[in-house]
């Protein structure tokens, strides 16, 4: 390093100076200054990605529903089912022996399985695909977006076939009215609208021709099942039953008896058919007693 210094007469230079031991390199690292408007903006977009919305925090989700109606049904088609296995009489808050009429009869069963059975799986699966696109936890193999189509799909069939089943309630059971199948038919009509909600309107132009497809295949099948069903008027008005003549085989107790006159008293009166096992049986109850003519 040379330096030079001006003195009065001349110029005196100074050739080296001592060199330095070790060098010292200096890092110099851009800083980029923000105003204090920017630095509130990005705070609040900090705070918007943290903050979780309002409908994630509060409230139930669509799928949540789904998994809630699917249990429903559940426990209704298992009840149902427990009825079927053991030939028992339905409990039916609204239509009185109505609900035994229409879940006894030949609709309540489709290519000879009863209709709780089947209700009890369409049920189940939507519980369980409500259940797992709640959580967002699937098996090996299914993704949300199909879990969301099965889910469409499942719902899509139980609607068309109550839609099909409150028909049949209309036409062939005129005057009936069946609680369960009236529950049965909110809880398909509630998952189905809960399911279609759930997808954009191109995403229901692209798969609206797979659900009618899937309706058309319901309503297809459960007319086919239904086919060689007659409807009740024609198969009374076909009937031909031969007269016979029952045969009475008891005797009537004291109780009996004393049933007969009090009976006789009032003025009731025995009405019967020769076919009715029913009658039959009251006759063989009151069998002296028939003296009364009553």
């Amino acid at each position: 390093m040379a330096s030079c210094f001006r003195g009065g007469s001349g110029i005196s230079s100074i050739s080296s100076l001592p060199s330095l031991p070790h060098r010292t390199r200096l890092s110099v690292l851009p800083v980029k200054c923000l105003s204090s408007r920017q630095s509130r903006d990005s705070d609040s977009d900090s705070d918007l990605r943290t903050t979780p919305s309002p409908s994630s925090t509060s409230g139930f989700s669509p799928y949540g529903w789904c998994a809630g109606i699917g249990g429903v049904g559940f426990l209704e088609t298992t009840y149902l089912s427990y009825l079927k296995l053991t030939n028992s009489d339905a409990f039916c808050p609204i239509g009185g022996a109505s609900c035994g009429d229409v879940l006894n009869s030949d609709y309540a069963v489709v290519f000879g399985v009863p209709l709780p059975f089947i209700g009890m799986f369409a049920y189940g699966l939507v519980a369980v695909l409500g259940l797992l696109l709640a959580r967002k936890s699937f098996p090996i193999g299914i993704n949300e977006s199909y879990g969301r189509l099965i889910l469409l799909g499942s719902s899509t069939s139980m609607a068309a076939a109550s839609a099909y089943f409150l028909y049949i309630l209309s036409t062939n059971f005129s005057g009936a009215t069946c609680s369960y199948c009236l529950t049965s038919a909110l809880l398909s009509f509630s998952l189905f609208f809960i399911s279609l909600k759930e997808f954009s309107v191109e995403e229901i132009q692209k798969v609206l021709g797979v659900q009618l497809c899937i309706a058309s295949l319901v309503v297809a099948a459960l007319s086919t099942s239904y086919s060689s069903i007659q409807p009740l008027s024609s198969s009374v008005a076909e009937a031909n039953l031969p007269f016979f003549e029952t045969e009475i085989t008891t005797s009537s107790s004291p109780f009996a008896l004393s049933l007969a006159k009090h009976l006789h008293a009032i003025g009731a009166k025995m009405y019967g058919a020769f076919w009715c096992s029913h009658c039959l049986e009251q006759k063989q109850v009151l069998h002296q007693s028939l003296t009364y003519n009553f």
